[in-house]
């Protein structure tokens, strides 16, 4: 099974002696990452859309292969809170197809506090271009419904699979062909590492779901102390067959 596993951004100070050598200057990490990942979540644009040159930029400086990830603005998802999305869906995605085949799957994080709206969804999920892949994590309970699992599966939209605190804050619901999950928080020590028996059980639970062609994109956004770094490349074996 195709699983692409990364981490959630690259550019972590503390990653210096972890990931990238101390020596290393900052201008130079994401091809040091790219030669350990083949893919990664850009949180960036969720904070600051990054202009069209810094994706191509990004594209220039990544091998062939590489997938990246794109986490939607903030002012998409938090400030307009999915209403009147034709405008910064249409931004983001002229800005991003700077990566041109480097381009990977498009996150949508919701607020906490931004209760279900299964029609705001679907009004957003039909401003992207016809084959964008789309992951959806919503963050309060009231999403949990027949309707938004409908427009996910109709939209071809994956529901993105989180984990926070080594258990499944999401349910597990399968809403296309391919599949987006994400790693907050492990319990295990040093924290917030994941220990061996929870990533086993995501490996096991992924291979379950989709059929062994499916492509998965995988990303631990458990950075502190390079606790993502560590559990990427344990998870990367272990979805390989390898021991983690």
């Amino acid at each position: 099974m195709p699983v692409h596993v990364g981490t959630s951004g690259w550019q972590y100070r503390d990653w210096s002696g972890i990931l990238y050598p101390p020596d290393l200057p900052q201008r130079l990490w994401l091809e040091a990452y790219a030669e350990h990942f083949r893919t990664v979540e850009s949180n960036n644009a969720f904070y600051r859309l990054p202009s069209p040159e810094i994706f191509a930029r990004w594209r220039e400086r990544t091998p062939p292969g590489f997938v990246m990830a794109v986490k939607a603005s903030r002012y998409l998802t938090h400030i307009k809170r999915l209403r009147d999305p034709k405008e910064p869906v249409h931004r983001l995605m002229e800005h991003a197809a700077s990566l041109g085949e480097r381009l990977g799957p498009i996150l949508l994080q919701l607020p906490p506090t931004l209760q279900a709206d299964a029609g705001a969804l679907d009004a957003c999920l039909a401003c992207f271009p016809a084959g964008t892949r789309i992951a959806v994590e919503p963050r309060h309970a009231s999403w949990w419904t027949a309707a938004v699992r409908g427009v996910l599966s109709e939209r071809g939209a994956a529901l993105c699979w989180a984990d926070r605190g080594s258990r499944p804050v999401t349910p597990l619901w399968r809403t296309a062909d391919w599949g987006y999950v994400r790693f907050h928080e492990g319990r295990a020590d040093p924290a917030p590492r994941y220990g061996r028996t929870a990533l086993r059980s995501w490996a096991e639970r992924i291979a379950d779901a989709w059929p062994a062609d499916a492509d998965v994109f995988a990303y631990f956004n458990n950075d502190p102390g390079g606790a993502a770094v560590v559990n990427a490349h344990s998870f990367e074996r272990l979805t390989a067959g390898g021991d983690p």
